[in-house]
Parts: structure tokens; C-alpha cells; sequence
């Protein structure tokens, strides 16, 4: 520590002197090593020495050491309580122009830097936006697509700032999203999850912008995207399904898309039955109840069927968390509406109506999830067959009871459920 005080006062006095320069390398590099050794200390003594603005100095000032003490600075940043300082020497504009350099190890060490001060930043990651360093990222993400350690540093930072509608917009326009998918269908094959993942990040948070996802669907992305669909990674699988499912939300031509593609359908399939692994399992659930909510097609419908996922909507009504169990509610009354026909006998084997009898006894069910449970028994009722079967199973009475609940939607709903099982006219 002590042979670390003098490198860092040696650094105060000469930083900025260029004929210095090995003696400002050597030093430097002690300061790397100190931060292998003994993490704490060092911090400690970086904290008090004020070497942020001699770092700024040299990263200005030094070409020949700017390297070094960008990769220094990086080092420094990775600490939670570092940043601050960071922020304070004003090193952020600082490091923002070597964007722009061709030296590949600058680009990785500067990037670096800037991400992990600007993490969790939303004022400084505006400020980044402000300046132009979307341009400068996807220029990096362009022109060095081959060095996977700088690609995966530009797609981390991609990703946050892609959490700015800051800045969605703009990415898209500057073509990011070919660069994206050019990257998935490389490393696809090659196998470098992390590229995969951090490349999945940015384009589900660039697919959350209503205006985003017309663009992003032009571009082929829902096609494109699924040469992921052979990946047997269960992060990438994860990232993918909830990519897929940004992409469907809200949106029909999405819906219909993913909707008619067999591979898809049966690929989700699978998934929805990989009870080892939860999160894929659930996933996989959500979107294909995403693509029966918002599509308008009977081609959708029938391609959901055929491909036997109706059984997994039904058993997703049966969910231990709510939010599940009202989408798999709604996505099956909107099919309903659509071509009840098609579901009839898979709605019969799979014993919907037994199921939706079932939450609506149940005083642990949520309202939403009830009031839900009889919008599509109301569906269910236009079928003689799914009306005997509501009759056979005595859902009437529950319906009586569900009249003097203690939230007024489920009441309502309850009265018009039973208006309609008597066949008559709704109020």
C-alpha cells in the first residue's frame, strides 16, 4: 500500500507531463495490481489520493497512456461506490470522445468505463443520449462485429440505454436492429451465450415502444429471430420467449405472424411442457397466450389448436399466479370468440368448464380471475355441447352465490352469466 501512496502521488505531480510516460505506465499498472491484491485498501487510498481528475488529464491529454488509464478507470468503476467520484471529476465527457477511436483495446477498456458509471444512471444515461453516443455504439457494434469482448461491452450498453423510449426510437432509425439480428444468427451458430443474451436484452427493450414494434416487425425480426428457436440454452431460450412475447404485445400483425408458423408453435409447445425448468415453462405459457390474445385470425386459432397448445392455455387458467391465470382467461375467451368451433373438443377433453367451475368456488381466487372465469363461460355458452356441460355440472348455483360477493364487478358479472345460461337477454 505504501509503494501504491507513491505511484498515485508520483501520478498527482506528473500526470500530465508527456515525457513522462513510462514512469506514468509503470504507475498505472501498480495501481491494477493493487486492485487484485487488496481491493478495500486500495479504493480507500484512491478515494483520498484525487486521482479521478489526473485520470481525466491523462484519458485528454496522454494518447500514449490514455489506454491504460481508461482501463484503470474501468477497473475503479466497477466498485458501487466509486462512481460517485467518477461523476464528480466530470470523467464521463471525458471518455465519451474515445468513442471514436480506432484502437479496439481503447474502445473495449472506455466502454467498459462508461457503462458501469453510467449503470442505474437515468440522468447521466439521458446525458449520453443527448450527445450522440447511440451513433457511436452501433458504428462499434458495425465495424468490429468480429471481437466478441468489445461487441458484448457495446451490447450491455445498447441495452441500458435502450431502456430510454430514450433513445428506442432513435436506435431503430440508425439501423441497430439489422445489427442485432446479424449478430443472433452469427453467434447462434458459434455458441457465445452471452452475445445472445445481451443481443436479446436490447431487442426486447427496443420492442417495447408501440412505435418501435411496426419497425421492428417490418425488418423481419419475428422471422428472423427464430433461428434461435434451436438454441438449447435455457438463459438464451428465456430471453427469446420474452422477446417474442414483447413483440406480440398489443400487436395483431405480430400475433398472427408468430401465430402461423409451425415451428414455432410446436418449439413452444415443448416448452410449455419443460416442468424442470419454471421460468421457460411459464414464458412459454405467456406467449402463447400472448399470440391467441392478440391476433383476430381463425387461421391463428385453428394452427394453435392443431398444434395442441390449447391444452396448456387451459391448464395455465389453474396457475398459482393471477396475472397467468387472467391472461390464459382472456386469451381463451378472445379464441372463443373467434372460432369456438375448432377449440370445442379440445375445450371438452382438456375439461375447461370443470376448471372454470373450480375458480369460481374457490374463496381463494382472485376477483379479477373470476370475473374473467364467467366472461368466458359467457363465450362457452354459445356451444350446445360446452352448455350441457355447464349445466350437467351444476355451475348454476355457484353463479347464485357469486350474486352476493363482496366485489361488485364479480356481481355484475355473475348476474350476467346467469342471464345469459337462461338464454336471456343481458342488461
Amino acid at each position: 500500500m505504501e509503494t501504491l501512496s507513491q505511484h498515485l502521488e508520483y501520478l498527482g505531480l506528473c500526470g500530465d507531463d508527456p515525457k513522462a510516460e513510462d514512469q506514468i505506465l509503470e504507475s498505472l499498472n501498480r495501481i491494477l495490481l493493487a486492485l487484485t491484491e487488496d481491493k478495500q485498501r486500495s479504493l480507500s487510498l484512491l478515494r483520498e489520493s484525487g486521482i479521478f481528475l489526473t485520470l481525466a488529464k491523462i484519458l485528454k491529454g496522454n494518447p500514449r497512456c490514455a489506454v491504460k488509464a481508461a482501463q484503470v478507470l474501468s477497473e475503479i468503476a466497477k466498485n458501487e461506490e466509486m462512481k460517485k467520484p467518477c461523476i464528480e471529476a466530470d470523467l464521463v465527457p471525458v471518455l465519451i470522445p474515445l468513442l471514436e477511436s480506432t484502437d479496439q483495446e481503447m474502445l473495449l477498456h472506455a466502454g467498459r468505463a462508461i457503462g458501469r458509471i453510467c449503470y442505474d444512471n437515468r440522468d447521466l444515461q439521458e446525458e449520453l443520449v443527448k450527445v450522440g453516443v447511440t451513433t457511436s455504439l452501433v458504428r462499434i457494434l458495425t465495424d468490429y462485429a468480429d471481437s466478441e469482448p468489445l461487441v458484448h461491452v457495446d451490447l450491455l450498453a445498447l441495452c441500458n440505454l435502450a431502456d430510454l423510449d430514450g433513445n428506442c426510437v432513435r436506435m431503430v432509425q440508425l439501423g441497430v436492429i439489422d445489427q442485432l439480428l446479424d449478430l443472433l444468427e452469427k453467434h447462434v451458430e458459434s455458441g457465445d451465450i452471452s452475445v445472445q443474451h445481451a443481443a436479446l436484452s436490447a431487442l426486447r427493450n427496443l420492442a417495447i415502444p408501440v412505435v418501435n414494434k411496426v419497425q421492428v416487425l417490418e425488418e423481419g425480426v419475428a422471422e428472423r429471430i427464430q433461428v434461435l428457436l434451436r438454441s438449447e440454452v435455457p438463459p438464451v431460450q428465456l430471453k427469446l420467449l420474452g422477446t417474442l412475447r414483447m413483440l406480440a404485445d398489443g400487436q395483431a400483425d405480430a400475433a398472427e405472424i408468430l401465430g402461423q408458423d409451425p415451428m414455432l408453435l410446436n418449439r413452444l409447445v415443448q416448452w410449455c411442457d419443460a416442468n424442470d425448468h419454471t421460468g421457460i415453462h411459464g414464458e412459454a405459457n405467456r406467449l402463447l397466450a400472448s399470440i391467441m390474445h392478440h391476433n383476430r385470425s381463425q387461421e391463428v386459432v385453428r394452427a394453435i389448436q392443431e398444434a395442441q397448445g390449447v391444452k396448456h392455455l387451459v391448464s395455465m387458467t389453474t396457475s398459482k399466479h393471477a396475472a397467468m391465470q387472467n391472461e390464459a382467461l382472456n386469451a381463451l375467451a378472445i379464441a372463443s370468440a373467434i372460432d369456438l368451433e375448432t377449440l370445442e373438443e379440445s375445450f371438452k377433453e382438456s375439461q375447461l368448464v370443470q376448471s372454470l367451475h373450480k375458480l369460481l368456488q374457490d374463496d381463494n381466487t382472485s376477483p379479477e380471475v373470476k370475473y374473467n372465469s364467467m366472461g368466458l363461460l359467457c363465450s362457452l355458452l354459445n356451444s350446445g355441447h360446452l352448455r350441457q356441460e355447464i349445466e350437467e355440472d351444476k355451475i348454476k348455483e355457484t353463479l347464485e352465490q357469486l350474486c352476493s360477493h363482496s366485489n361488485a364487478n364479480v356481481v355484475k358479472e355473475a348476474i350476467t352469466t346467469l342471464q345469459v345460461l337462461r338464454g336471456e337477454t343481458p342488461h
